[in-house]
């Protein structure tokens, strides 16, 4: 009786919107997005799932979709639909419904999938974190696991990891939007990867992304207090102690376009 309540009074899948047009779910070509990455979901074989919810169309196990963030033609296999601890393999799925992929590492928040015209549905925002810390594993015989096992939370979309330009990941940046993810962050590598990790704390609280399509860091005029780094997809970025260096690098740079939000 609860259930059949839920059918009358929940909303059916609404029309979505696209860069290019409104996506109504009773299309015939299926399109959907990633919304979730969730990694070691099943810790004896390290898998990694990208959860995708279908806006129109049918799914069918093995179809061939077109990827936004490849923008490949890739085959859709192993399609999975969860019930608390138990998988079940799907043949077709519907708009409303919530499947997840075997993700090889080719999919990202905000990814589109479609067959037919290529749509892509709008990136999904990356929040500016307000803390932030330096990270590095207490074993430097386990740097690859650690570097690994950052990254793949910095995917999920769990903490956001910066970069120093040219020198890579040899020195990682962790931020994040509440302290808890620094506990949650610790424990999932160390439980996940095997690693033990050291924390560092950094007076940094803003974070503004780099808007400029043409962007020479050298060109830069930034105070002392103020620092260049790079996310994973080696978009730059300037981290800030205070709201007075924001105004700074604005009057000394005009041609700056910063973004409180990276996509």
């Amino acid at each position: 009786e609860l259930l059949e309540c839920f059918i009358r009074i929940a909303p059916s899948p609404r029309p979505s919107r696209t860069e290019q047009r409104e996506i109504d779910p009773y299309e015939e070509k299926m399109t959907g997005f990633i919304f979730k990455i969730q990694a070691n979901m099943n810790p004896a074989h390290r898998d990694r799932l990208a959860f995708m919810r279908i806006c129109s169309g049918v799914f069918t196990k093995g179809m061939t979709v077109w990827h936004s963030g490849s923008g490949k033609m890739i085959q859709l296999k192993q399609p999975q639909q969860f019930m608390a601890d138990e998988r079940e393999a799907v043949e077709n799925a519907y708009p409303g419904d919530i499947i997840g992929l075997f993700d090889p590492g080719i999919f990202a928040l905000g990814d589109s999938l479609c067959t037919g015209k290529k749509r892509r549905f709008p990136g999904i925002p990356m929040f500016a974190p307000e803390f932030f810390a330096r990270v590095s594993s207490i074993d430097s015989l386990k740097r690859k696991q650690f570097v690994k096992g950052v990254l793949q939370l910095s995917e999920e979309g769990a903490i956001q990891t910066f970069k120093r330009p040219g020198i890579g990941f040899e020195e990682i940046i962790v931020g994040v939007v509440g302290v808890l993810q620094f506990e949650v962050l610790e424990y999932r590598l160390k439980n996940e990867y095997g690693v033990d990790i050291r924390r560092d704390g950094l007076s940094y609280q803003y974070i503004r992304w780099i808007e400029n399509e043409e962007f020479d860091p050298k060109q830069l005029d930034i105070s002392s207090d103020t620092k260049l780094v790079q996310d994973f997809k080696d978009r730059y970025l300037l981290l800030f102690t205070d709201e007075w260096n924001i105004r700074w690098a604005q009057e000394h740079n005009k041609w700056l376009e910063l973004s409180e939000f990276g996509r």
